[in-house]
Order: C-alpha cells, then sequence, then structure tokens
C-alpha cells in the first residue's frame, strides 16, 4: 500500500510538473516594454526571416522590369509603396509597358489585389482589440502582404496584444524598405542584367510562397486545401480555364472545408 501511495504521489508531482511548464511562455516568445521597442524588433525579424533574400531577390527582377518598359525610378518606387505587391505590380508594369488602356490596367490590378482581402480579414483579429482604435489598423490593412501575412500569424500570438500593432508595423516597414531599395538595384543594373536572370528571380517569390504555406499547414484542413489547390490550380492552367486561379481557391476551399466538417462530424459520432 505504502509503495502504491508513493508512486501516486509522485506520478501527480510530475504531473504537476508539466502543467507548469506548459503554463509558462515559450522561451521565445518575445517581450517589448514599448511599442518602439516593438516596432524595432519587427524590422529586425523582417531582415533576418527567409523572406528578406526572397525579396530582395525578387524586386530586382522587378527593377530591371521596370526598366526595360521605360519606366522612371521613382514610378518603380511609388508603386512600390502603393501597391505593395509583387505581382500586382508586374501587371501594372507590363501592362503600362504594352500600351493597354488605364482601365484594363486598373482593373487586372484591382483583381489581383483582391486574393489579400482575405487575408486583411484573418490578421485583423489579432491585431484588433478592446483598447484598439480603427485609425490604427489602416496601416497593418496596407501592409499585409503574403510574406507579412505568414510571419505574422506565426509571431503574433505570442506577442502581447498592447505591442502587436507595432511589431506588426516594423516588419512591414523593413519588407517594404527592401523592396523598395533591391527594386533600384535592380533598375540601374538592368542594363547587365539578362532577361532570363530577372524572370528566374521573379519565380522566387512564388516558390517561396508555397514552401512557406507548406510549412505553415500545421492542421488537415490546411493540408488538403494545399493539394487541392496544387492540383486543381495545375489542372485548370493546362485546360486553359479562365479565371484558373479564383476556381481553384473556391473550388479547393470548399471542398477541404466539407472533409474538414465530414471528418469531424465522424469523430463526434
Amino acid at each position: 500500500m505504502r509503495r502504491a501511495r508513493v508512486r501516486e504521489a509522485q506520478s501527480r508531482l510530475r504531473a504537476n510538473r508539466l502543467c507548469d511548464k506548459t503554463r509558462r511562455p515559450m522561451p521565445d516568445s518575445p517581450s517589448f516594454q514599448t511599442s518602439t521597442a516593438a516596432f524595432r524588433g519587427g524590422a529586425q525579424h523582417a531582415l533576418t526571416s527567409v523572406f528578406f533574400p526572397v525579396m530582395a531577390g525578387t524586386y530586382i527582377g522587378l527593377g530591371a522590369l521596370a526598366h526595360d518598359f521605360g519606366l522612371s525610378a521613382w514610378w518603380l518606387t511609388l508603386s512600390t509603396i502603393f501597391v505593395w505587391a509583387a505581382p500586382a505590380q508586374v501587371i501594372l508594369i507590363s501592362g503600362i509597358g504594352t500600351g493597354a488602356a488605364m482601365v484594363e490596367v486598373a482593373l487586372a490590378v484591382t483583381l489581383s489585389a483582391i486574393r489579400l482581402f482575405p487575408m486583411v480579414v484573418a490578421l485583423l483579429p489579432l491585431l484588433r482589440s478592446r483598447t484598439t482604435r480603427t485609425g490604427e489598423l489602416v496601416l497593418p490593412a496596407h501592409f499585409t502582404s503574403v510574406s507579412m501575412w505568414i510571419e505574422s500569424l506565426r509571431m503574433l500570438p505570442r506577442i502581447a496584444p498592447e505591442r502587436r500593432i507595432a511589431y506588426c508595423n516594423g516588419l512591414s516597414v523593413a519588407y517594404m524598405g527592401t523592396a523598395t531599395t533591391f527594386g533600384l538595384v535592380g533598375y540601374f543594373l538592368a542594363a547587365g542584367l539578362p532577361s532570363l536572370f530577372a524572370a528566374a528571380l521573379l519565380f522566387i517569390t512564388p516558390m517561396s510562397f508555397l514552401i512557406s504555406t507548406a510549412r505553415s499547414a500545421t492542421t488537415m484542413l490546411d493540408r488538403v486545401a494545399l493539394g487541392l489547390g496544387l492540383v486543381l490550380g495545375t489542372a485548370f492552367a493546362a485546360l486553359h480555364v479562365e479565371l484558373d486561379l479564383m476556381w481553384t481557391g473556391v473550388g479547393g476551399g470548399t471542398i477541404a472545408y466539407l472533409v474538414h466538417r465530414l471528418t469531424k462530424a465522424r469523430a463526434n459520432a
């Protein structure tokens, strides 16, 4: 009986220690005393993340593309700041460079930017608190890009709610500064940059997004949606289906959601 009681007490002690460990904050959770420190922390994270070299290479290619179409360096810089989406900038530069109507170019850029709207909707609940004013969310909404969104979803849950907006802004300003700087580098190096190399640099962005999304897919719903997106997107593109990207997102996301609900219903049955 004594041995049984001793074993039971030891098991309870181990369980309590385990609970204490799980209640402690993550060892790599950053703690910022001020918003300025949070801003600097976000900027530092951006400059050391995997997206820094990816963005640098992408915007070198984008700067070379703008130079080849005869656009000015100031135009490239302002389009980076205000559009802040490399695929939309490619559409904008190629459309203007080939003499397309401005209405058509604006519509194409708008349709390309719609893909960022669900990201903004998913990010705002992490940034908003009871004391958050609506005006404070304007900059993070504009700054939302795929790279910023992926890193924000990964890092913001570890940060105190009152420091998240400052951290997010620091992250985004560093990314935008990187894009602007290396866009100008590519612009002034365009004379000696082979077109095939510039195209390869632009291809780095979608590949990095794919790898980062796959790394962040931790649930079955995420993995099914990612797998269906790869299959449906490839099939629609091969069949030359119009609006293939939209149908891939709607179809793959809906099927993945239905699979998730069905699996959850079976588990609860």
